[in-house]
């Protein structure tokens, strides 16, 4: 459990800029967190969402620290989402509200995360194309012919073996990381107060306003993804944590998860995939495990050398396992189309799906950002409430 979740839960804060103990930490803290609310029924392990990855650099472009808590502020408003939709489906049932939310709307979104994803992901490629073809190589090779579980941890795998050759053959990647590790201490707090949204100096109301609208709508998308987790889950241990448990205490934990690590400058949160194949492998369904999980996340938050050793990681290691990690994205929301047969050739859907894609991608690539008043809103949450609009004004003739 801990090498499945691990290496996602790393990389998400290596790819933003983000604090790696920090990750850790609430990775560790969320998961409890979603235990303690689920009666303690679901084996399932939190980690560091790369839905939020685009809306982290539209913000805060480079991992710039000055300008990461205002994205933390967004990835929490979004996190108010999940606790707004664990009511709704409390109240009402989640039939009638996943009414709004319909497949055609969310995985173009889906879709969309990945593709904007792209160019960052080839960005880091080019500074040694070598070393981002050895760790693209490495998880496909065990992606398609691994074993057990080798199977399970390809990027994880990905990301050592094409660290540690780096490590050999690029003379300044040594230089970089025995320095980096042995100024580094052995024990230390997993997060600075500054990094915080509570430590932000100088208020920037408009940056405030613009993180949160930017964001928000993401959770759209987010939100459906948890749903399928919870339901892949279900399958596997052969239980209905939907029924037993309830969609609306799953969402209030991993809500309550993402904003909690928000505010103190960790990734947003969310169901782990990878947590759901160690149980499918293992048939071991004890949830108990991910909590064991949970508390050595913890225990190494608390060691700077080791987010030392990750910080210090090329760029080109992460561009490589990033370019596969980007297109899964994009797969997934493809899958969804698919296996919830939503019917591309009635008009109002192809309707829906193009003007998602191409706002969302259009925006990003061609003009950067949409400008109202003093807001500025990236593609993807242009795109996201757009097409919300849209599925909510464009009749549906056979319903």
């Amino acid at each position: 459990m801990l090498f499945a979740c691990f290496g996602a839960t790393v990389l998400v804060p290596a790819l933003t800029g983000l604090s790696v103990s920090s990750a850790l930490l609430f990775a560790g803290i969320g998961t409890l967190l979603f235990h303690s609310l689920t009666k303690k029924q679901v084996p399932v392990f939190l980690g560091s969402s790369f839905a939020f990855i685009s809306a982290y650099n539209t913000i805060a472009p480079n991992g710039d620290a000055k300008l990461l808590p205002y994205a933390c502020i967004g990835v929490a408003f979004a996190g108010l989402v999940y606790l707004i939709l664990a009511g709704l489906f409390k109240l009402f049932g989640a039939k009638k509200v996943l009414r709004f939310l319909p497949t055609v709307v969310t995985s173009p979104i889906i879709i969309a995360i990945g593709l904007t994803l792209a160019g960052s992901a080839l960005t880091n490629c080019a500074t040694d194309w070598l070393i981002a073809i050895i760790s693209l190589a490495i998880v496909v090779v065990f992606t398609i012919w691994g074993k057990g579980m080798l199977k399970i941890i390809p990027v994880l795998l990905g990301m050592v073996g094409s660290y540690l050759v780096a490590f050999i053959v690029e003379p300044s990647v040594r230089a970089s990381v025995i320095a980096n590790v042995s100024q580094a201490k052995w024990i230390g707090m997993p997060f600075a107060w500054s990094n915080t949204v509570f430590g932000i100096n100088n208020f920037d109301k408009t940056l405030f306003i613009s993180a949160i609208i930017t964001i928000m709508p993401l959770a759209i998308a987010t939100c459906s993804e948890h749903i399928g987790d919870i339901s892949a889950i279900s399958s596997t241990c052969k239980k209905d944590f939907i029924g037993e448990v309830g969609l609306h205490r799953t969402l209030l934990g991993d809500g309550l998860a993402t904003i909690i690590a928000s505010l103190f400058g960790a990734p947003a949160n969310t169901t782990y995939g990878e947590s759901t194949a160690v149980v499918a492998l293992t048939g071991k369904t004890n949830p108990a495990i991910q909590r064991v999980a949970a508390i050595f996340a913890i225990i190494f938050s608390f060691c700077p050398k080791f987010a030392a050793l990750i910080s210090s990681m090329p760029a080109a290691v992460i561009g490589g396992v990033s370019l596969i990690l980007y297109g899964m994205i994009s797969a997934v929301g493809v899958r969804n189309l698919i296996e919830q047969q939503v019917d591309l050739t009635k008009p109002r859907n192809i309707i829906i799906v193009s003007v998602i894609l191409c706002l969302s991608i259009g925006i990003t690539y061609g003009i950067g950002s949409v400008t109202i008043g003093i807001v500025s809103l990236s593609g993807l949450a242009v795109a996201t409430l757009v097409g919300v609009l849209l599925n909510a004004i464009i009749p549906d003739k056979e319903n």
